[in-house]
Formats: structure tokens, sequence, C-alpha cells
């Protein structure tokens, strides 16, 4: 039996048996070093980044002491954004199958409180949220976290960068003094030594190594006056024509500038930032997985809990200040034996922070000069797909098969020429080849989706 194996661990012969059925065979290495500290009770800080199977590690750690009898909150995850949170909680069901009547709860901002305070009255054993949502469900008594075992808190680093430390530190503070704290994050700035030093008792650490693959990832860099890092975006575009591709800001100004410039010249691109709207967020997140939009423009902060398979191509507009988080940008690419480029515009003021990240890396950067870019011809970069946006959603009781039988239907457009189908609340976005969009729209229009006529327009 080797080390790595689950078979392993101390873990109930159903969870054994539901992990092989989900394929899970070997264990990564952060959940090789953070799985025998967590199912010993022991407190635990773990440097992780997104994609190492963290989920996972703390999934499996938090389900093993749970009482399926009772139904009060046992477990609590904070996560920094609502897509993570679902993520999280979709990842957690999976782990939670082999155990009978297991309820896990989002708790999240951006809906309204009511639903969430009906489904609290009927109790869960996990809950995944956001800490001002959880804050609010605690100041109204909704939540009570008296018989909580585990807390975690996944992409720590985040959720301090986002001004969260105080509502952490609040939640904390409801929850009771005999808990086991989890803590995970990519880097570890000083606010994470404050926080493990407050809430949490003598914490084993461990931390996985965050280095790419060369083989998997090729990075690039180009060095570039400052005047001209909005056209070296276009250029680079033009040359690579990448599927799917996030370009990384620092600031929601920054992030404007560029798809301002990027749709002048034709191309499919949308910003996304802390100051959306849920339903812009939900709009523009569920356009780029489906295909139907080519560059997502995003803030670090923002583009956090994206779960966006195959992403060809990752565009650092401007350095990041921090070498980790440069290494997390990076990361989003060339994932799940893809091979992926990044590429990194670089003014001369940037300069040491290109040599940060030669230091992290204990390797010379690649450089490349502005001019090897070639204009591959062709049009400006459109994607594929086009979205459809219905007028309707979970709250009307619509799924994905509705919505796939009223497009395919007699005489309708081919299954296979339709891409995701994304729901939420109040409204449902699908994805259609572009050469199908007009005749998608009438048939939709003109048709009945679950026996109703419904809005339906293209985005």
């Amino acid at each position: 039996m080797t080390a790595t194996a689950f078979s392993s661990l101390a873990l109930s012969p159903a969870m054994l048996a539901n992990l092989e059925s989900l394929g899970y065979a070997q264990m990564t290495p952060i959940q090789a070093q953070s799985l025998p500290v967590m199912l010993k009770g022991m407190d635990l800080i773990a440097q992780a980044k997104t994609g190492s199977g963290k989920t996972a590690a703390f999934g499996i750690g938090l389900l093993a002491p749970l009482n399926p009898r009772y139904f009060g909150c046992q477990a609590l995850v904070l996560c920094p954004a609502r897509e993570l949170a679902d993520q999280v909680a979709k990842e957690l069901r999976r782990l939670a199958r082999s155990e009978d009547n297991i309820k896990i709860l989002t708790l999240c901002g951006g809906v309204p409180m009511g639903p969430q305070i009906g489904s609290l009255e009927h109790g869960a054993q996990i809950i995944v949220g956001t800490p001002g949502r959880v804050q609010q469900h605690l100041a109204k008594g909704t939540l009570k976290l008296d018989g909580l075992n585990t807390l975690v808190l996944d992409e720590a680093d985040r959720m301090l960068d986002m001004g969260f430390y105080d509502s952490i530190a609040e939640i904390i503070g409801q929850t009771p003094e005999r808990r086991q704290t989890l803590l995970f994050s990519a880097t570890y700035p000083a606010g994470i030594k404050q926080l493990s030093a407050t809430f949490m008792r003598n914490p084993q650490q461990v931390k996985v190594e965050a280095l790419h693959d060369d083989s998997q990832i090729e990075q690039r860099f180009y060095e570039i006056a400052p005047e001209e890092r909005m056209d070296a975006v276009v250029k680079l575009l033009n040359c690579y024509r990448p599927t799917s591709c996030v370009a990384f800001c620092f600031t929601k100004q920054q992030c404007q500038e560029v798809v301002d410039h990027l749709t002048a010249k034709g191309i499919s691109a949308a910003a996304l930032h802390g100051d959306l709207e849920q339903r812009d967020r939900d709009q523009v997140l569920a356009m780029f997985a489906n295909r139907s939009l080519s560059v997502l423009v995003a803030t670090d902060v923002a583009a956090r809990g994206l779960d966006i398979d195959a992403l060809d191509m990752v565009i650092n507009v401007e350095l990041a200040r921090d070498s980790e988080i440069h290494i997390h940008r990076v990361g989003r690419t060339g994932r799940a034996g893809e091979k992926g480029l990044a590429m990194s515009l670089v003014a001369p003021a940037e300069g040491h922070r290109a040599q940060a990240i030669e230091n992290l890396q204990k390797s010379p950067l690649n450089w490349h000069p502005l001019s090897s870019l070639k204009h591959q011809g062709g049009a400006p970069l459109q994607p594929l797909m086009m979205t459809l946006c219905i007028g309707a959603g979970r709250k009307d009781k619509l799924r994905p098969g509705d919505i796939l039988g009223a497009l395919t239907g007699e005489g309708g457009i081919p299954g296979a020429q339709v891409g995701k189908i994304a729901i939420f609340d109040f409204q449902a976005y699908v994805a259609v080849e572009r050469s199908l969009a007009v005749q998608a729209l009438k048939r939709l229009s003109e048709g009945k989706i679950k026996g109703r006529s419904l809005r339906v327009r293209t985005l």
C-alpha cells in the first residue's frame, strides 16, 4: 500500500468506495501532506494554489467527524466569492455521497435572504458561504454555530485582500473554543500570520511547491513602453488567436480601458471586477464558460474561484506586484493535461517585479521582442458560440433539459450545435453556434419552453 493511496488513511469503507467511484486513485501532494494532520483533529495552515486538490483535502477532513443524525451546523467553510462557494459546495456534495442524509447549504450575498432562512430552518450539517452573508445570518440569529467542529478558511489571502479580516474575526468569535480550524491560502501574507496567531491552536504547516511544469505552460515576457501596453494586448491576441483568454489587470479602471480598446478593434471582450452587480457577473462568467466571449479582462480578486476548463492563454497586462500571485495567475492555463500559454507585458518600471519572478522560479525568464508577434490575418477575434438569455430560471422550475428540448425538438437545431446551459435563479443562458443563433432565437421566441412563452434575447 503506497503512502499516497487514500486507503492508507483511517477513512470509512463507504468513503473509500466513493473516492474510488469518483476516480480519486492517488492523493495529490497537498492531500497527502494535509489529510493525516486533519484526521488527527489538529489545526492546519496549508499553502496551496487552486487546482491542487485542496477542496477534496479539506472536504474529506471535515466529513470524517460529522454526525449525520445531528442537523445543526457542524462544519463551516468561508470563501471569498460566490462562484468559489458554489464550486466548493458541488465538490463537497460529491464527496458526501457515501454518507446518508448530509445536507450542504450555500449562504452567499447577491441573492435574497428569505429562501436561505427557510433552508436553515430545515437544518444543514455543512454551510459554505461568504463572510458578509454568514455574518448577516449570525446577527439575525438564523444561523447558530454552537455545534461547530470544523472551520475552514478557503483562499484566506483573498478574503483578507477583500477586506474581510474583521468579518472573519467576528464569525470566529461565535464558534466554540474547541473547534478545528483549517486555513488554506495560495500566499502567506502578514494578515494570515495574524489570523493564525489569534485564532488557531498550535497549527501544523504544510506547503506544496506552486511552480508550474514548463512542459505544460509556456511563459513569454515582452518588454514594452508604457504607452504600448494596450496595442501590445491586441498584438498578442492577433498573433496567437486563443479561443479563450484571461487578461489580468490591477484595477477596475485598467480593466475597462482594456475592454474598450479591444472592443474598438472588433475583439470580443468583457470585464470582470468587484463593482459588477451579481447578475452582470453571472452573465459575463456564463458567456466566458460557454465560449461565447473570447477575452475575459479581470482583476485578481474578481478572478478568484473561476473554474474554467481548457483556458488557452493568460495575459498579464501588467505584472503582478507579488511573484506568488504571478504564479497563481499563470496556473490558470495549461490544466488537465492541456498545453497553455502565459504572456506578460513588462514596462521598464516593473523590472524589479520580473526579477522577483525569476528568483522565485529559479530560472531565467523567456524574453521575446514585441516585433516577433506576427498578425495571423483573418477577421477580428470572435467566439465560435453566441449566448441566448432566457427570462426565467431555477425559481421558475426551469431545467437544462427544458431548454435543450425546446431548441432541438421536431425540426429544431442539432443537439451537437448547442453548447453549455447555465441556469441561475431568475434567468438562464444557453450557447449555440454563431451561425445558428438567429434560427435558435426565432425558435425559442416563437415557441414555448415548458408550455410557456418566455422572453429571449441574444447577448
